[in-house]
Protein backbone atom coordinates (compact mmCIF):
# COMPACT_ATOMS: atom_id res chain seq x y z
CA UNK A 1 0.00 0.00 0.00
CA UNK A 2 1.96 3.52 -0.94
CA UNK A 3 -0.10 5.30 1.63
CA UNK A 4 1.34 3.04 4.38
CA UNK A 5 3.37 3.82 7.08
CA UNK A 6 5.75 0.63 6.91
CA UNK A 7 8.79 -0.52 5.60
CA UNK A 8 8.14 -2.06 1.57
CA UNK A 9 10.23 -4.45 -0.15
CA UNK A 10 11.89 -3.92 -3.50
CA UNK A 11 12.87 -7.32 -4.36
CA UNK A 12 16.76 -8.91 -3.62
CA UNK A 13 15.87 -9.41 0.07
CA UNK A 14 15.72 -5.45 0.33
CA UNK A 15 12.92 -2.82 1.73
CA UNK A 16 12.12 0.84 1.00
CA UNK A 17 11.62 2.25 4.96
CA UNK A 18 8.70 3.08 6.45
CA UNK A 19 8.20 7.09 5.42
CA UNK A 20 8.58 7.92 9.70
CA UNK A 21 11.84 6.11 9.54
CA UNK A 22 13.44 8.42 6.28
CA UNK A 23 12.23 11.47 8.33
CA UNK A 24 13.76 10.46 11.28
CA UNK A 25 17.10 9.77 10.05
CA UNK A 26 16.64 13.34 8.23
CA UNK A 27 16.32 14.83 11.30
CA UNK A 28 19.26 13.57 13.15
CA UNK A 29 21.56 14.21 10.45
CA UNK A 30 20.21 17.20 9.57
CA UNK A 31 23.02 20.16 11.20
CA UNK A 32 25.26 18.13 8.98
CA UNK A 33 23.82 18.23 5.33
CA UNK A 34 22.97 21.83 5.10
CA UNK A 35 25.89 23.46 3.97
CA UNK A 36 27.36 25.86 6.35
CA UNK A 37 30.50 28.05 7.18
CA UNK A 38 32.09 25.29 8.02
CA UNK A 39 31.17 23.09 5.43
CA UNK A 40 30.31 24.73 2.33
CA UNK A 41 29.85 21.20 0.11
CA UNK A 42 28.68 18.38 2.87
CA UNK A 43 29.28 15.07 1.36
CA UNK A 44 26.94 12.46 1.77
CA UNK A 45 27.50 8.37 1.75
CA UNK A 46 23.84 6.83 1.69
CA UNK A 47 24.92 2.66 2.68
CA UNK A 48 21.96 0.58 1.24
CA UNK A 49 20.28 3.57 -0.58
CA UNK A 50 17.94 0.86 -1.89
CA UNK A 51 15.39 2.83 -3.78
CA UNK A 52 17.23 5.59 -4.09
CA UNK A 53 14.45 7.93 -2.33
CA UNK A 54 16.61 9.46 0.82
CA UNK A 55 19.87 9.48 -1.56
CA UNK A 56 17.54 12.15 -3.61
CA UNK A 57 16.06 13.83 -0.42
CA UNK A 58 19.39 14.18 0.80
CA UNK A 59 20.87 15.74 -2.44
CA UNK A 60 17.99 18.08 -2.64
CA UNK A 61 19.80 19.57 0.95
CA UNK A 62 23.38 19.60 0.51
CA UNK A 63 23.36 22.60 -2.22
CA UNK A 64 24.78 23.12 -5.36
CA UNK A 65 28.35 21.77 -4.18
CA UNK A 66 27.42 19.29 -2.37
CA UNK A 67 27.86 15.29 -3.18
CA UNK A 68 25.75 12.85 -2.52
CA UNK A 69 26.90 9.00 -3.22
CA UNK A 70 24.27 6.08 -3.11
CA UNK A 71 26.38 2.66 -2.11
CA UNK A 72 24.66 -0.80 -2.91
CA UNK A 73 25.80 -4.24 -2.81
CA UNK A 74 23.54 -5.61 -5.43
CA UNK A 75 23.65 -4.34 -8.42
CA UNK A 76 20.21 -4.34 -9.47
CA UNK A 77 19.70 -2.42 -6.62
CA UNK A 78 21.98 0.20 -7.48
CA UNK A 79 20.59 0.78 -10.65
CA UNK A 80 16.84 0.93 -9.32
CA UNK A 81 18.16 4.04 -7.17
CA UNK A 82 19.66 5.55 -10.00
CA UNK A 83 16.52 4.73 -12.54
CA UNK A 84 13.94 5.88 -9.71
CA UNK A 85 15.92 9.42 -10.04
CA UNK A 86 15.65 9.39 -13.40
CA UNK A 87 12.12 9.66 -13.22
CA UNK A 88 12.16 13.43 -12.32
CA UNK A 89 13.69 16.35 -14.18
CA UNK A 90 15.55 17.49 -10.94
CA UNK A 91 16.46 13.98 -10.41
CA UNK A 92 18.09 14.27 -14.02
CA UNK A 93 19.83 17.42 -12.88
CA UNK A 94 21.31 16.03 -9.90
CA UNK A 95 23.04 13.05 -11.34
CA UNK A 96 23.95 14.82 -14.39
CA UNK A 97 25.82 17.25 -12.11
CA UNK A 98 27.59 14.75 -10.80
CA UNK A 99 26.23 15.35 -7.33
CA UNK A 100 24.63 12.52 -6.85
CA UNK A 101 26.36 9.17 -7.87
CA UNK A 102 25.33 5.93 -7.70
CA UNK A 103 28.15 3.66 -6.65
CA UNK A 104 28.07 -0.66 -6.31
CA UNK A 105 30.55 -1.82 -3.07
CA UNK A 106 30.75 -3.12 0.47
CA UNK A 107 28.96 -0.83 2.71
CA UNK A 108 30.74 -2.19 5.69
CA UNK A 109 33.91 -0.50 4.39
CA UNK A 110 32.44 2.62 3.64
CA UNK A 111 33.91 4.24 0.12
CA UNK A 112 37.21 6.37 -0.11
CA UNK A 113 36.23 8.86 -2.47
CA UNK A 114 38.61 11.43 -4.06
CA UNK A 115 38.08 14.94 -3.79
CA UNK A 116 36.46 16.83 -6.24
CA UNK A 117 37.86 19.80 -8.34
CA UNK A 118 37.61 23.11 -6.34
CA UNK A 119 37.49 20.74 -3.03
CA UNK A 120 40.47 21.17 0.09
CA UNK A 121 42.71 18.38 -0.32
CA UNK A 122 41.47 16.89 2.97
CA UNK A 123 37.53 16.67 1.25
CA UNK A 124 37.60 13.27 0.97
CA UNK A 125 35.90 11.95 4.06
CA UNK A 126 31.92 12.28 4.82
CA UNK A 127 30.37 14.79 6.37
CA UNK A 128 27.26 12.32 7.06
CA UNK A 129 27.20 8.63 6.35
CA UNK A 130 23.68 6.96 6.06
CA UNK A 131 23.36 3.66 6.81
CA UNK A 132 19.77 2.09 6.04
CA UNK A 133 20.55 -1.90 6.90
CA UNK A 134 21.41 -2.87 10.37
CA UNK A 135 25.07 -3.28 10.93
CA UNK A 136 26.61 -6.00 13.41
CA UNK A 137 28.64 -3.53 14.33
CA UNK A 138 29.93 0.29 14.09
CA UNK A 139 32.27 -0.32 11.61
CA UNK A 140 35.81 1.31 12.08
CA UNK A 141 36.00 2.02 8.47
CA UNK A 142 33.19 4.12 8.57
CA UNK A 143 34.18 6.12 11.76
CA UNK A 144 37.92 6.81 10.09
CA UNK A 145 36.08 8.05 7.09
CA UNK A 146 33.57 10.89 8.93
CA UNK A 147 34.57 13.82 9.08
CA UNK A 148 35.29 16.28 12.15
CA UNK A 149 32.35 17.60 12.78
CA UNK A 150 30.46 14.50 11.18
CA UNK A 151 27.61 12.41 12.00
CA UNK A 152 26.67 8.70 11.50
CA UNK A 153 22.82 7.54 11.58
CA UNK A 154 23.86 3.61 11.79
CA UNK A 155 21.19 0.82 13.45
CA UNK A 156 23.17 -2.24 14.84
CA UNK A 157 22.82 -5.15 15.95
CA UNK A 158 21.84 -5.30 20.06
CA UNK A 159 22.45 -9.21 19.81
CA UNK A 160 24.60 -11.89 17.59
CA UNK A 161 21.32 -13.21 15.76
CA UNK A 162 20.36 -9.45 14.88
CA UNK A 163 16.38 -9.96 16.04
CA UNK A 164 17.33 -7.02 18.44
CA UNK A 165 18.52 -3.62 16.84
CA UNK A 166 18.85 0.30 17.47
CA UNK A 167 19.67 3.31 15.56
CA UNK A 168 22.63 5.16 17.04
CA UNK A 169 23.45 8.55 16.25
CA UNK A 170 27.13 8.67 16.05
CA UNK A 171 29.02 12.66 16.05
CA UNK A 172 32.10 13.46 15.60
CA UNK A 173 33.47 16.68 16.68
CA UNK A 174 36.08 19.50 15.59
CA UNK A 175 38.52 17.89 17.91
CA UNK A 176 37.73 14.36 15.92
CA UNK A 177 36.14 13.05 19.81
CA UNK A 178 33.56 10.77 19.36
CA UNK A 179 30.01 10.56 21.06
CA UNK A 180 27.83 7.48 20.47
CA UNK A 181 24.05 7.84 21.41
CA UNK A 182 21.17 5.14 21.24
CA UNK A 183 18.45 6.50 19.96
CA UNK A 184 15.29 3.88 19.44
CA UNK A 185 14.61 -0.12 18.93
CA UNK A 186 14.00 -0.68 14.81
CA UNK A 187 14.01 -3.77 12.35
CA UNK A 188 16.09 -3.12 9.37
CA UNK A 189 17.37 -5.92 7.07
CA UNK A 190 21.09 -6.71 7.91
CA UNK A 191 23.66 -5.23 6.26
CA UNK A 192 25.65 -8.28 4.70
CA UNK A 193 27.21 -9.72 1.62
CA UNK A 194 25.21 -9.41 -1.51
CA UNK A 195 23.00 -12.50 -1.67
CA UNK A 196 24.55 -15.54 -3.76
CA UNK A 197 23.14 -16.12 -6.93
CA UNK A 198 21.59 -19.27 -7.64
CA UNK A 199 22.20 -21.67 -10.38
Amino acid sequence: MPYEDSPQSIGHAATISAPHMHASAIEHVLPYLIPSSTSPAPRVLDIGSGSGYLTHVMAELVGPRGLVVGLEHIPELRDLGESNMRKSAEGRTLLGSGLVQFRLGDGRLGLKEPARQGEEAGGTAWDVIHVGASAKELHKELLDQLKAPGCIFIPVDDDAAGYSQTVWRVTKDDAGEVTRNKLFGVRYVPLTDAPKKSG
